[in-house]
Formats: C-alpha cells, structure tokens, sequence
C-alpha cells in the first residue's frame, strides 16, 4: 500500500479528522478509549483489528517488585479515567489491590475494596508520572510516555501488562461503514501479517507486543 502518514500531537483531533473525512484510518487508541470517544463526541468510529498493545507498566527506583511495596507508600497514576482505570486493574492483576466485581475500564479508586498495603495513589497527569518517580514508591506509567523517559517497558518496568486478552491493544480505526473500503481490508491484513509481528518483536524487544486476534 502507498500510505500518507499523518501525525498528531494529541489524542482528538486524529478522530476529529477521521469523522469529518480527511482520513481515511487512524492507529493510536485502544477500545475504551474509542468507546468514551464516541459517546462523549457524538462520533461513529469502529474498529477494524488490533495489531498490537503498548503495554502499560509499573515502575520504580526504590524496589525491584511490586511486592517489596511498604505499607503505606505512595503509588503515581494517571489521572484521566481511561488510564487511571487500566492502572488500578494492572496492580489488581498482581493481588496489590482488589476491586470490586465488575469495576469495568472505568474504575477508580472508590472501587478499591481490599488494600491490605494501604497504599495512598497519587494521581498526575500521564506526561509527568516518570518525573515522578524519585518522589514515590512506584509509578504507573504508560507505554509511550514511559519510552519517551528513557525506560524501557521491557526491561525497567517492575510489573508489566501482557497482550492475551487485553482490552487495551491498539486499534485500527475508521468511519463505520468504511470496514470494507478494499484499502482497509488490506491494510488490516497487513497490519496483522507475520512479517509485520515479527517487526514489532524486532524492532521493540518486548516493549511494544504484537497481537494475533482482530
């Protein structure tokens, strides 16, 4: 495919532009975000596959697993829903905390029925979490912002998120309707070709995953 590649400093006007025509696709988001998206800005975008996930992780300078947390220490999360919901299920993965039965993508700490540490979170905007990493215990740090810090998701992080399953892999977006504009279909092929996972495993080393399922 001869593909115009456009990029965006920020995370609305990549809809904005696919609602109102001027592209064709995006890739960028995942789907609670494209969910909140859409309800909250009248859009019908869908997705088409998700070819891989930009794992969110934990990270520290002060211990080496999230078990090594002391009782009371303080733990950075983003602070917008959609973060700070996938944050809080991370450490809920790993038995730091329990939520409560069916605290979807937009959980927050008011869902937090057990926390045998007495952890206190810390909620920041997601640029500033890796700055925050001398002043708390841990951080909650998303992918791209975590490598624009110099981290390395695969290497630094002390608990890391995994692609099975994952509701958080990036998708491949357009206008509904559009799925089977032959362009899309092929780029959705391409997308999720084994030459194309086995660039990402390559190129990112396990601090970006690729993702098998649509």
């Amino acid at each position: 495919l001869d593909l115009e590649i456009r990029e965006f400093t920020d995370y609305v006007l990549p809809n904005t532009a696919l609602q109102e025509g001027s592209l064709d696709a995006n890739l960028y988001q995942n789907q609670p975000f494209l969910d909140d998206f859409n309800k909250s800005k009248g859009t019908d975008l869908v997705s088409v596959v998700k070819p891989y996930l930009p794992p969110m992780g934990v990270y520290s300078k002060k211990i080496g697993d999230v078990t090594e947390l002391a009782d009371g220490a303080t733990v950075a999360v983003p602070n917008d829903v959609t973060n700070e919901g996938r944050a809080l299920k991370l450490l809920a993965s790993e038995g730091v905390i329990t939520l409560k039965d069916g605290a979807g993508t937009a959980a927050s700490p008011e869902d937090i029925t057990a926390n045998p540490k007495h952890l206190t979170f810390k909620e920041l905007e997601p640029a500033q979490l890796p700055r925050s990493l001398d002043d708390v215990a841990a951080a909650v740090i998303n992918n791209n912002y975590a490598q624009d810090a110099g981290l390395s998701p695969a290497t630094d992080a002390i608990l890391l998120e995994s692609a099975k399953d994952n509701p958080y892999a990036n998708l491949l977006a357009v206008k509904k309707g559009h799925e089977d504009d032959p362009r899309v279909v092929k780029l959705a092929e391409l997308l999720t070709s084994p030459e194309v996972r086995k660039f990402i495993e390559d190129k990112y080393k396990g601090s970006v995953l690729p993702v098998t399922s649509g």
